[in-house]
């Protein structure tokens, strides 16, 4: 009963444990790995803007399997991220179609714009 309340305001308590996998997936690679892997993990959080729990999860778990292999095969880590780890992680989070929140945001602003050319208030 608890964990339903719980997860009505803090989300699905599974997913929790599976994006901590991942993550601790990525923190046990390999010094320069675990770097890279972290870093752009760090920017999809604040780029990617994702709300929904599942695609955090599979973006989070397919960047640890990106990084595994890279790092099981000796990949240099500018042949994964190329001349832009920018591009390279925008490029990534762009695969994943979640809910972001600026996506309320959108919302919200063409509502605003509807009722203003009612002539309403908010």
């Amino acid at each position: 009963m608890a964990a339903k309340w719980i997860e009505s305001v803090t989300g699905s308590l599974a997913q929790k444990r599976q994006y901590k996998r991942a993550k601790a997936r990525i923190d046990a690679l390999p010094g320069p790995y675990a770097a890279a892997a972290g870093a752009v993990s760090r920017y999809l959080m604040y780029y990617a803007g994702v709300t929904d729990g599942e695609t955090l999860v599979a973006m989070t778990a397919d960047l640890a399997d990106l990084w595994e292999r890279a790092a099981a095969d000796g990949t240099p880590i500018a042949d994964i991220v190329g001349d832009d780890p920018v591009e390279f992680a925008e490029t990534l989070a762009r695969a994943y179609d979640g809910r972001q929140w600026i996506d309320k945001e959108r919302e919200r602003l063409v509502a605003a714009i509807d009722r203003a050319e009612r002539g309403e208030r908010a």
